[in-house]
């Protein structure tokens, strides 16, 4: 088999990957809720169980990172997360009580923290200026089995039999369903996924650096490239520690620093004893704790928090007004979906035209919109029942078409300004702070379904936060490469 072709299928695996998280989400959620009414749970129980999930995420994700990044074997840890899935959505299916149910969610999250290594993988395997567009498809795949779920919802509500000492009910069901579906994924990835080997980052950084210049400052002369193309890889940034900081070339003077790689030596692929001493130099303090990388974990952070809160409100939101039950809500789910979805392709063709800072600010716009929207009119709904739809359909299309524009460009400029020997790990942190959002989130809104304005009010004060961060840390928000150069052009005029 081609490497063309082992590349092909392992992505293809990966696309299924994440379109059967978001298959379990889209069956799961809809009908949640009035499963645990059957278990006499109170309200604020549902975001216990929606936190759960994300809680065991957050902190399994920088394990199964820091796993990949030194062993650099990708597959092996797909398949022993995929376990964790498979034993959750069983124990999903058994009923017994609320606290099997959290148990549940507890330990399919732990499985859900691979996403860490897959990011990791996805960044040393593809060259800088395709991130994007690669994200957004996988992103694309997720949103995807969104749309898909509440189909299977329409024939799963009506399942009503026993499976051995179980009852298998509209309730149970999304968990043997997607106990099932996991078991299949792990044939599939037997069978089809394989480690590939890391992108040459010399080619890669120098295709970068051009790509990103010509998103900036238009149509760069012949001159201009043809002298770009043949400069030397000056200095490695990662054995420096720095990424996104600017340094001009000069010996080190700091005899504490690493090794420096020559400019005029060749750019090998990372081979496993580089691998396994990834961590040997690396500095928490000195990767996470700088500008930009700061600025695009508060937007993964705020982000999520908001739609998570959002998406914890809306059950009980149209059952109240609306009157919903769990076929509306599939079919609500599934509108959204496709929206989401056609966020993602615009994103993606965009990914290709502008910088990944610009695509993030438009998101950020429209995050503002809906958030502006919501606390006008989805506060304290009025007038009769169109024109409360109606306010409600608005609010949640603004939402979650901005969705796609900042998720895309956070993931994919974090992968950049991060280093790529310890990707695994850095994604890992990045999922962690989105799952601690999605632990807050819920935890938030499930004790405020009824006072809307607290809730709202605290989600459009993090909006505005993020803003000014965003406005102020702008133009630090580029690849490492491409800063340095903005940087010397601006020393030389």
């Amino acid at each position: 088999m081609d490497n063309r072709r082992e590349k092909k299928l392992t992505f293809i695996t990966i696309g299924l990957i994440f379109l059967l998280s978001g298959v379990e989400y889209a069956v799961i959620l809809p009908t949640i809720w009035s499963y645990l009414q059957t278990l006499d749970a109170a309200p604020y129980f549902l975001g216990l169980v929606l936190s759960a999930f994300s809680l065991s995420g957050l902190l399994s994700g920088p394990l199964f990172g820091h796993w990949s990044d030194r062993t650099r074997s990708t597959k092996k840890i797909i398949l022993f997360a995929n376990i964790f899935e498979i034993v959750g959505n069983f124990m999903y299916l058994m009923g017994y009580s609320k606290w099997l149910l959290l148990s549940s969610r507890l330990v399919a999250g732990i499985g859900a923290g691979v996403s860490s290594s897959i990011f990791g993988f996805l960044t040393r395997s593809t060259a800088p200026e395709d991130r994007a567009t690669v994200f957004a498809a996988f992103m694309a795949c997720r949103q995807a089995g969104l749309v898909i779920g509440p189909a299977f919802n329409i024939f799963l509500r009506l399942c009503d039999f026993h499976m051995g000492p179980f009852v298998i009910n509209k309730y149970t069901a999304p968990g043997l369903f997607m106990c099932l579906l996991w078991i299949l994924l792990q044939f599939v990835v037997v069978f089809l996924t394989v480690d590939l080997p890391p992108l040459e980052k010399g080619k890669a950084r120098n295709n970068l650096t051009r790509n990103n210049r010509e998103k900036e400052n238009g149509v760069v002369e012949d001159e201009e490239e043809s002298d770009e193309e043949g400069k030397p890889l000056i200095v490695s940034q990662e054995l420096m520690g720095s990424y996104g900081s600017v340094l001009a070339f000069s010996p080190p003077r700091n005899t504490t620093l690493n090794h420096i790689t020559s400019p005029n030596s060749p750019v090998d692929s990372t081979s496993p004893v580089e691998a396994s001493g990834a961590f040997k130099n690396f500095s928490i303090s000195r990767e996470f704790l700088r500008e930009e990388v700061i600025v695009l974990l508060a937007a993964q952070f705020v982000t999520f928090f908001n739609q998570t809160a959002l998406e914890t409100m809306v059950t009980p939101l149209t059952q109240k007004y609306f009157n919903f039950g769990e076929l509306e809500n599939s079919v609500m789910y599934f509108l959204g979906g496709v929206v989401v979805i056609a966020g993602f392709l615009f994103v993606r063709w965009l990914s290709r035209h502008v910088t990944e800072r610009v695509i993030l600010a438009i998101g950020l716009c429209m995050c503002n919109v809906s958030c502006v929207w919501c606390l006008v009119f989805l506060a304290n709904p009025l007038g009769g029942f169109s024109w409360q739809l109606t306010e409600f359909i608005i609010g949640v299309f603004l939402q979650i078409l901005g969705l796609p524009f900042v998720s895309v460009a956070q993931v994919s400029l974090f992968s950049k300004i991060t280093a790529e020997k310890t990707q695994g790990f850095s994604q890992g942190i990045r999922r962690s702070v989105g799952g601690l959002a999605t632990i807050l989130g819920p935890l938030w809104a499930g004790g405020l379904t009824e006072n809307m304005y607290v809730m709202m009010g605290m989600m459009m004060v993090l909006l505005a936060l993020l803003t000014m961060m965003l406005v102020y840390s702008y133009n630090r928000l580029v690849e490492p490469a491409v800063q340095e150069h903005m940087d010397n052009s601006e020393n030389l005029n």
